[in-house]
């Protein structure tokens, strides 16, 4: 429900940005979109209101101009909808140009797309060998149990060279700072610290022993003599377990969910199995796969969006969930539509200087799984009503906390 309350004189919405209806858009964000397109909002957690935009365009500019900063965030109790920031000072998405396209360069070197591409192989045998266990367990078998919790954090961790005893823990960590429960605030806030602590004993060894490893390779990427710090390399090591792996679970689950809720375009896959990757596209624009809005930007400088005058100093957020949705953007876009020739891409990596680092391994990943599954299982179906199926009210990503499935 949305409560209304007065402040400076203006009508500000409060709004906790929950939506646990399956994966159906939050009804408050499209309501934005359509009536108050850049609006104030107050945030569950954090100091004062912030801006919203929703557009599709808005959303664009906001993330593209410089005059929007995320450095100025650094000290302030920005609003948010998580009891304790999840960011920390050092990360890159804390960052500016010119600090951040120096961070940027460097992890694009050490992260590159022809890097990403020789671990498929890795990933289908992965995939394949989870695959097997599932088929062992038989029917029902839950989704989530034997793919999608397994195989990102596989991945982020084969990359990193994660001991295999220590990503259990990385795991629980990176599911408590997601938590959006004020009861939580001090359970997210620790964990946090006992992350960071374990990722600067990590990268400090690997500066001193450097091996095969992406941590290892970021340690020693240099561009024009540049070298990462110390602290840029422990939290950024932390920020790719956390969102390296978190992202493409969750989304493995909603497409999953989605392919089977919507038994046209399933069989439309299967018959066209070359399309899955232009399928998956469509799926991460329609599929809202979190809550509510991420890291927020500070006005430098009075600046105008979409009529609106956004003062220096106020924060602003973006929804890209409701900018997906956009239909000043995309032709009917609360429909799914793997021929789609709309020329605006999806915004569920960000846009700008923000845009994901790991968006080209989060789609391998996808890639992988999901056709590794729907080729596995001919006949792949939920083993429940999509009714029962029961979602997570707890933490900003939305997703099944299982999907039962029968083939």
């Amino acid at each position: 429900m949305v409560n209304v309350q007065t402040h400076h004189r203006e009508v500000v919405p409060s709004c906790p940005f929950r939506h646990d209806e399956a994966l159906e858009p939050d009804p408050f964000l499209t309501r934005m979109r359509t009536d108050s397109p850049v609006a104030k909002v107050r945030l569950p957690y954090g100091e004062g209101d912030a801006w919203l935009v929703t557009r599709h365009d808005d959303v664009r500019t906001v993330t593209s101009d410089r005059r929007f900063s995320r450095a100025a965030l650094i000290g302030r109790d920005f609003p948010r909808i998580t009891p304790a920031p999840i960011a920390q000072r050092e990360a890159i998405n804390l960052m500016d140009p010119p600090a951040l396209n120096r961070v940027r360069r460097l992890v694009a070197k050490a992260l590159s797309t022809p890097q990403v591409e020789a671990l498929r192989p890795w990933a289908r045998r992965t995939v394949d060998a989870l695959l097997d266990t599932m088929v062992e367990h038989g029917p029902p078998a839950d989704v989530v149990e034997h793919l999608a919790a397994r195989l990102p954090l596989m991945t982020i961790c084969e990359l990193l060279d994660i001991p295999e005893p220590d990503r259990p823990a990385l795991r629980r960590w990176a599911a408590a700072m997601m938590s959006m429960r004020p009861a939580d605030r001090v359970t997210a806030a620790g964990t946090k610290t006992a992350m960071r602590a374990y990722f600067d004993r990590l990268t400090a060894a690997r500066r001193r022993d450097p091996g095969d490893d992406l941590v290892s390779a970021l340690a020693t990427a240099r561009v024009n003599g540049d070298v990462l710090t110390d602290a840029e390399l422990s939290v950024l090591a932390m920020l790719l377990v956390v969102t390296g792996h978190d992202t493409t679970t969750y989304e493995i689950c909603d497409i999953t969910y989605t392919l089977l809720t919507h038994p046209g375009h399933l069989a439309r896959l299967r018959s066209w199995p070359e399309s899955l990757p232009r399928a998956i596209e469509e799926l991460l624009r329609f599929i809202p796969f979190r809550q509510g809005v991420g890291i927020p930007r500070v006005a430098l400088e009075d600046v105008e969006v979409g009529g609106v005058t956004i003062r220096a100093g106020e924060a602003v957020h973006v929804s890209y969930l409701a900018a997906n949705r956009d239909g000043f953007a995309y032709d009917r876009p609360d429909e799914i539509d793997f021929d789609r020739d709309d020329p605006v891409p999806h915004l569920t990596f960000g846009h700008g200087s923000h845009h994901c680092l790991g968006s080209h391994l989060a789609r391998m990943v996808l890639q992988v799984a999901i056709g590794g599954l729907l080729a596995r299982f001919p006949t792949l179906r939920l083993a429940v009503p999509a009714r029962d199926v029961r979602w997570s009210t707890a933490s900003i990503w939305r997703y099944p906390l299982t999907l039962p499935v029968a083939w």
